[in-house]
């Protein structure tokens, strides 16, 4: 069964409000909302408009890990949003409450598209065959056809992954550098007890998921992808100046700026 774009959609926008709760991993610090801020909040939500919220069409369940330290893994809510047929962005999140904190963003490419980038930047990048094939990625609350048609979708396509708020280590601000993120790419690498969890909190079955997308076509990953295999790690540290993406005189010295640009 086909679903059309828009039915999709629309099946995937009410899938929140059929799923457990899943807080986030932590309380930042500060004080409580005042009354006033909470008036402000009130206004605003009426008076403004909120296009690219707006646009957010599906929410995925996955996991991902430290590029580099596979043993740093950890639960990412997706929100996701289509904007054509070969680019989706998602925002992440720790958790889908009101409280979730935002931990990062993917870019989702397609097959075609990654296979136009240059070497260097395909080891930034990620597959999501396994991840779709083994049920692992989620969509909470969508029944089997639409679940069907939206991983159809995605089981051939390349993610960017930066997370900016590292809650699963206990941090309870966005402290330190934004860490690239990996997929699994193979059985036996995702720790089963966070899979256990995830299932018990949302309401899903991975296994049965994974029986129901056997027929799925799942193309051989693209070389580049997933470089971590072959030990090529690519993490930030920080660096004086613009790095790579100078800009020529940016108010630097010389010497800053030399030294950014190498």
């Amino acid at each position: 069964m086909k679903l059309s774009p828009l039915v999709l959609l629309a099946t995937v926008a009410l899938a929140g409000c059929q799923t457990g709760r899943s807080p986030s991993n932590v309380t930042a610090p500060g004080a409580p909302t005042t009354t006033k801020t909470q008036a402000l909040e009130t206004g605003a939500s009426v008076l403004q408009s909120r296009p690219p919220v707006e646009a957010i069409s599906a929410w995925l369940d996955g996991f991902h890990f430290y590029n580099g330290d596979r043993n740093g893994q950890m639960e990412a809510h997706h929100y996701v949003t289509i904007l054509n047929e070969d680019v989706m962005q998602a925002v992440i999140y720790d958790g889908n409450t009101k409280d979730a904190k935002l931990m990062g963003v993917e870019y989702i490419i397609s097959e075609r598209l990654f296979k136009t980038l240059p070497p260097e930047e395909k080891k930034l990048w990620h597959s999501h065959q396994h991840e779709v094939k083994s049920g692992s990625l989620v969509a909470p609350g969508l029944p089997q056809a639409a679940d069907h048609a939206l991983m159809e979708k995605v089981v051939n396509t390349y993610g960017k992954t930066w997370h900016t708020w590292h809650t699963d280590r206990d941090k309870t601000l966005p402290l330190g550098i934004p860490a690239l993120m990996m997929g699994f790419t193979a059985d036996g690498q995702l720790d089963p007890a966070l899979v256990a969890e995830r299932d018990r909190r949302l309401g899903v079955d991975t296994k049965a998921i994974r029986a129901a997308r056997s027929d799925i076509v799942a193309r051989p990953v693209v070389k580049g992808a997933d470089a971590w295999q072959q030990g090529d790690v690519i993490q930030l540290q920080r660096v004086q100046g613009g790095g790579e993406h100078a800009h020529g005189k940016t108010g630097f010295s010389s010497a800053e700026q030399r030294t950014g640009q190498q």
